[in-house]
């Protein structure tokens, strides 16, 4: 009838406190972990027992090491990545399979975030679009506060799941945007066009929300098209 009481490892309880945290979307990909000295004064736990925990949590996939700090790794990232980035190399035509991919998941994320926002999703966006202004206006790079923004987006849905494709799908298309938007033109059409996707989500407008999205899609399509256009062997 009765089973005997197993001491669960301290390493096995920060792994399991961890994956929680991923799964219930308060880490998020791309998210990164605190300092090492910050997490073993939090979790109360020695710093043996906590790298234990960190190098099972990389080996499993859930978290990655970049220079030398630690990050949350999108789930769908070896899965899907990989041999997605084949066919792209393999075939250029193959980009614009992924826009329509792009077009269905986002346009859903933006009529459900314009529903699901909180004051904070709100602000972070506001902050991630005002990055991307400024990065413009100084002649800086500004890929990745565009990457941002429609990540936030997927994370105002408050669905884990969208947000890790997104992040996929985001990395796999980041050297291309940079490619194709070197035009400072270019480049202001897409900041008005997201501020104008910011404005309907905020305002909870969904169904204006995923217009502007299709929009928004629709333009870096027909621009992605020209340049491959150009650029023909």
């Amino acid at each position: 009838m009765f089973k005997p009481i197993k001491h669960t490892k301290i390493s096995n309880e920060i792994i399991n406190q961890i994956k929680s945290l991923i799964a219930q979307g308060l880490l998020k990909p791309g998210d990164r972990l605190p300092p090492e000295r910050e997490l073993v004064k939090e979790l109360g736990v020695s710093r043996p027992s906590l790298r234990e925990a960190l190098n099972s949590l990389i080996a499993m996939g859930f978290l990655e090491i970049k220079g030398k700090r630690t990050f949350v790794k999108s789930m769908a990232s070896g899965s899907i990545q990989e041999p997605i980035s084949l066919m792209l190399k393999a075939d250029v035509q193959k980009i614009f399979d992924l826009i329509e991919v792009r077009k269905a998941i986002e346009t859903w994320a933006a009529f459900h975030a314009a529903q699901k926002a909180t004051e904070e999703d709100i602000k972070q966006l506001e902050d991630i679009l005002h990055k991307m202004k400024r990065a413009y206006q100084e002649g800086k790079p500004w890929e990745k506060e565009d990457a941002d923004f429609h990540l936030g987006i997927a994370q105002s849905t408050h669905n884990p799941i969208q947000a890790h494709i997104m992040f996929s799908i985001h990395d796999l298309l980041r050297e291309s945007v940079a490619k194709v938007f070197r035009d400072r033109n270019k480049v202001k059409k897409l900041i008005d066009q997201h501020d104008r996707i910011f404005n309907a989500i905020k305002n909870h407008f969904p169904e204006r929300a995923r217009e502007k999205t299709l929009e928004h899609l629709n333009y870096v399509e027909s621009e992605v098209k020209a340049f491959i256009g150009n650029n023909k062997d």
